[in-house]
């Protein structure tokens, strides 16, 4: 008897089927011929002939006999019972083993499983119906004799795993059996139904999406035609696309712009977000983003824009010079980001459109002063509701070139809330390492602006954050001093009024006289803004006297300049005319430049109390209590009224808050002055931090400060000596008129300061 081991075929007891002769080649052990018996024992897995074991197969096998020869190298054979096998031996290449026949459960009539039979049969003869082949099946289906028979011949079509074929066989009930025949079948229907349904429906998808896309790119043909035809009437989308193709985008931008135009184009006019992707794609196609070629600069005729558009400042002139001298030797924008500090008016923020003019750029102002956001500076995600670019990126977009000059006015009124920190935002636009790949969160893409020539401004870098500031090299604007401001008022201001105010050349005469007047009588600051307005007031009043006839022509002199601007509104401080023992003058820095500055003390009755007045600030008042002590110090005897004695010290302009350690000397020297009863030179003026020590500290400041000594009639100033190298800061005609005197300690101050009561006597 030959056992044949087979794998992942179902065969069920009396079912007729075909092997080809070959089948059983190597393993029978006797002549094959019609009456040969054979055992069928199924295999878990499908392994090689020699590498078969006992626990590869399963228990139950079937039995079967060869009846004769098919058509053509086929061998019938007929199954009979199913087989319980044991013991089962490998040995060359041959398989050993017990068998016996396994009883059946006969709980199933001839009956009932004929009706059963024809049940499954007709599912499946209503099943090929809808097939081309379905004709050739019914026939292959008519010719099946009962279930066995059917679901062995559709087996390898129900796609039955191995242990699923087990287990129709190892079943022992008929009735199990044929449930689970008539299970496997139905589901096969089912699923494939099912399966049909799916893929049909996906084809109509697929239809419908091809129908979709070749309608579309008829659109856009139909479209590109027209476009064509009328330039001036070209459609949205055709329009992104020609600005994108043409903007020299980086891939992260192109690639961002692109996915933002396929939304646009699958969202369609009546979305409710076209409007905020139309203006997206505006903005970022807008902007340039090739570098351009770096063009050689011209220092001599830099030099003749920067003289031309700026009287004075020479020394300012001559560090943009070098930072562009840099640049051209580079061939790239390199150096340190300028800052512009001074007082209003001295022409930062104009000399950044004179550089413009003299690299040949475009020129862009943006405006920091009260930013309290962040995203001003970074800009809004587009996911917020009217969400928009920050201020950097819309200044590079109205400029319309990557290489702009960009003057960023006022960084020193950035404010910090609750919106951010929108210095702390700056530090990635202003720094040269950081700035090349520059994200605004609403293009959400890097952009390149380290070709861009920063210029920042303030009037004073105390509310500036240290790491901002550390990015920037402060490059001072000193005020300008009177015969400055006269040359630009005749050179710059007049000219620019008259042209505003319609006045013709040479209808309105302005004398030299008159213009000094202006400066002397009518203005108190560093810069040059209020003589521009005092000059466009001029002209406004000489236009109404021409428009009412009162002459072809006028002429502003000395005399009449209070007809065209009325009473003078500048009242400046100026020295003290008599000595009065315990006042001081001295010299402060404020943002509009530099101003005299007076302590007064005062002794009365009292217990020791100090009383401080005139808004001063906590450094102030520490200076006043270190004055003190050092006054104490110097003068034992002549302090000893002070425990007696309530002492008043008061600094003029009360309304004024005043703040800085530059008044120490001053409040020494004042102190002293009232202890010792000899009273201070009137016309000598200081300025110096102090220490307990006696030293004299040097101060910041100092060209605004003597400027204002010179105004107020000083001829005579101390200043520390260590701030002496900064008197190359000061104009020189402003150090012809003071004697200037350099001091270490502070007994030198009140020797020089102190005058002896015989003089105070006779003056």
């Amino acid at each position: 008897m030959i056992i044949r081991p087979i794998y992942n075929i179902l065969l069920l007891p009396d079912v007729s089927f075909y092997f080809k002769k070959d089948f059983l080649s190597g393993w029978e052990t006797e002549p094959v011929s019609p009456g040969t018996e054979i055992l069928f024992i199924l295999l878990k897995e499908e392994v090689n002939d020699r590498e078969m074991t006992a626990d590869d197969f399963y228990p139950i096998g079937i039995s079967a006999r060869i009846e004769g020869s098919g058509e053509g190298d086929t061998i019938q054979v007929r199954t009979l019972d199913r087989v319980d096998f044991s013991d089962v031996e490998i040995r060359d290449g041959h398989v050993f083993a017990t068998a016996s026949n396994r009883p059946e459960i006969l709980d199933l009539t001839d009956e009932e499983e004929r009706e059963q039979f024809e049940q499954v049969k007709n599912s499946l003869l209503r099943f090929v119906q809808g097939y081309q082949w379905g004709l050739w099946a019914r026939n292959f289906i008519l010719q099946r004799k009962n279930l066995h028979d059917t679901v062995c011949i559709l087996a390898d079509y129900l796609n039955l795993s191995p242990d699923e074929k087990y287990a129709i066989l190892a079943a022992d009930s008929r009735r199990e059996r044929s449930a689970l025949i008539s299970k496997a079948i139905n589901e096969f229907i089912e699923m494939t139904k099912v399966s049909e349904e799916a893929a049909a429906a996906q084809k109509d998808n697929h239809e419908q999406l091809y129908r979709e896309a070749a309608l579309k790119k008829q659109i856009d043909y139909l479209q590109k035609e027209l476009d064509d035809m009328h330039p001036e009437n070209v459609s949205d989308i055709r329009k992104f696309e020609k600005k994108i193709a043409k903007a020299g985008m980086n891939k992260d931008a192109k690639r961002e712009a692109e996915k933002v135009l396929n939304r646009m184009r699958q969202e369609g006019k009546e979305s409710h977000e076209y409007g905020m992707l139309y203006d997206y794609l505006d903005f970022v196609t807008s902007l340039s983003w090739k570098t351009p070629r770096f063009s050689s600069i011209d220092l001599n005729r830099a030099e003749e824009i920067l003289d031309e558009d700026h009287y004075g400042l020479k020394k300012v002139k001559e560090r943009i010079i070098q930072q562009l001298a840099v640049m051209d030797l580079k061939r790239k924008q390199n150096g340190s980001i300028l800052l512009f500090v001074g007082a209003p008016g001295t022409g930062k923020t104009s000399i950044g459109q004179s550089i413009a003019r003299a690299l040949g750029r475009e020129y862009v102002r943006i405006s920091l002063g009260g930013i309290r956001d962040e995203a001003e500076i970074r800009g809004h995600r587009r996911t917020y509701i009217g969400a928009m670019p920050g201020r950097i990126m819309e200044g590079m977009k109205r400029s319309g070139v990557s290489n702009p000059v960009m003057v960023l006015d006022e960084v020193d009124k950035l404010v910090r809330d609750y919106g951010g920190d929108p210095a702390s935002a700056l530090l990635e636009v202003l720094d040269p390492e950081q700035n090349n790949t520059f994200t605004d969160h609403y293009m959400n893409v890097p952009y390149d602006l380290s070709n861009v020539l920063f210029v920042c401004t303030a009037n004073s870098t105390d509310t500036i954050p240290e790491p901002l500031l550390n990015r920037m090299e402060v490059i001072n604007f000193p005020g300008y001093t009177p015969t400055e401001k006269f040359h630009i008022a005749r050179k710059h201001l007049l000219p620019k009024a008259l042209e505003s105010m319609g006045i013709q050349e040479g209808v309105l005469t302005v004398t030299d006289e008159a213009i000094h007047k202006m400066i002397e009588d009518y203005t108190m600051e560093s810069g040059v803004r209020g003589l521009k307005k005092l000059l466009d007031t001029l002209c406004r009043s000489a236009a109404v006297k021409l428009v009412k006839n009162e002459g072809d022509s006028l002429c502003v002199t000395e005399e009449n300049l209070a007809d065209f601007l009325g009473r003078k509104e500048a009242h400046r401080e100026t020295r003290l005319q008599e000595a009065v023992p315990g006042i001081a003058t001295g010299l402060a820095w404020t943002r509009a430049g530099g101003e005299i500055l007076f302590i007064e003390t005062k002794l009365t009755k009292g217990k020791g109390n100090l009383l401080i007045t005139g808004q001063l600030g906590d450094v102030m008042k520490e200076s006043v209590e270190i004055a003190l002590t050092l006054v104490k110090a110097l003068y034992p005897k002549e302090t000893e009224i002070l425990s007696k004695r309530d002492l008043h010290i008061h600094v003029p302009a009360g309304a004024v808050p005043k703040d800085g350690p530059s008044a120490g000397i001053t409040l020494v020297t004042a102190l002293a002055s009232l202890v010792t009863g000899r009273p201070v030179n009137p016309e000598l003026a200081m300025t110096g931090e102090v220490s307990l020590r006696g030293c004299v500290m040097p101060i910041g400041g100092l060209p605004e400060k003597l400027m204002a000594a010179q105004r107020a009639g000083i001829s005579k100033v101390l200043i520390p000596w260590e701030n002496t190298e900064d008197l190359e800061d000061v104009a020189e005609e402003v150090k012809e008129k003071l004697q200037i005197i350099p001091v270490k300690k502070v007994k030198e101050v009140l020797d020089l300061a102190l005058l002896s009561t015989e003089v105070s006597a006779e003056k």
